[in-house]
């Protein structure tokens, strides 16, 4: 059953759970965190009510997409990279308008320690940007504690990205960059971060986005943040979402990103991407689509 379209189209209306895969010497796992319900005509401003009725397989049985939300552990022997920071222990309820519905995070700590790690083995987190929902556990206090988890850890976050700041805090987030702001060490595009990772400046969602490259094993792994938000994009990437900073110029990565992600030998992470947050791009009669690649579960996920 595991392989059957049916498991496959309901992978898409539910949270992703523990999921990983092996890149040579390098194991990626997916480490959850929450998740969110998006309303999909906010989300995605160009679309009709007719594309999301051609697409019931997306949305849930309130008519929301999932969106996972959570963090990519990378480890090299007994070394540990965390690739985002989930939303944190905290939930909201839908916002009145807009494309966000129910958000809350809180499990990865936990997810973590399934894992078999502690938050104080992980050396440094590497930011895809700084939305709340991918910083969360970076600044929110860790159980029982003053602290946050990850206060130990180097905090990497592309240099256009952290240049502009100020933006976040004009939005609210002073807070944030204010725990952040001692640990931050910016970095540079091509820059190897850890064995095997390399940062890429794909600006567009914000205006420094970063994606980060993973290879090893003769395979390459794009961790592409939110340059994509849904699997509907890989088909249509000239949907920019409300979210993008830069509609036109996310349109534009987007569809070199998926050009990419069809070449062999390469696999891609989308970590809004339901419970198929794994996969590859493949041709098949209307154009690319979105393949969810079967990484292993761990726990009850089957």
């Amino acid at each position: 059953m595991a392989n059957s379209a049916l498991d496959r189209t309901d992978r898409l209306r539910r949270p992703a759970g523990i999921r990983s895969l092996q890149l040579g010497d390098t194991k990626v796992s997916y480490v959850p965190d929450g998740d969110v319900r998006l309303r999909p005509r906010a989300l995605f401003p160009d679309t009709t009510d007719e594309v999301w009725a051609a697409h019931p397989e997306l949305l849930d049985v309130s008519g929301h997409l999932v969106a996972s939300i959570g963090a990519l552990l990378v480890e090299h022997g007994d070394r540990a990279l965390l690739i985002d920071a989930g939303f944190g222990p905290q939930r909201l309820p839908a916002a009145p308008d807009g494309p966000r519905g129910v958000i809350h995070g809180g499990a990865l700590l936990e997810s973590l320690a399934q894992l078999g790690r502690g938050s104080e083995t992980v050396e440094a987190i590497a930011f895809t940007h700084l939305h709340p929902d991918h910083l969360g556990w970076a600044w929110h206090p860790a159980p029982g504690g003053d602290r946050p988890a990850f206060a130990h850890a180097d905090y990497l976050v592309s240099a256009p990205e952290w240049a502009q700041r100020d933006l976040l805090k004009e939005q609210g987030m002073t807070a944030e960059v204010t725990a952040l702001a001692p640990l931050v060490r910016p970095v540079v595009d091509g820059q190897e971060i850890f064995p095997g990772v390399h940062v890429r400046i794909s600006a567009g969602h914000t205006a420094g986005h970063a994606e980060y490259v993973i290879t090893s094993g003769g395979q390459r792994l794009i961790a592409f943040g939110d340059s994509l938000h849904s699997p509907i994009q890989v088909d249509h990437p000239e949907w920019s979402s409300a979210f993008d900073h830069d509609p036109v110029g996310a349109a534009d990565h987007r569809r070199r990103l998926v050009v990419e992600l069809k070449e062999p030998d390469t696999i891609g992470f989308g970590g809004h991407f339901a419970d198929a947050v794994f996969g590859q791009v493949r041709q098949n009669d209307s154009g690319p689509a979105w393949r969810p690649l079967d990484a292993r579960p761990t726990g009850d996920d089957q």
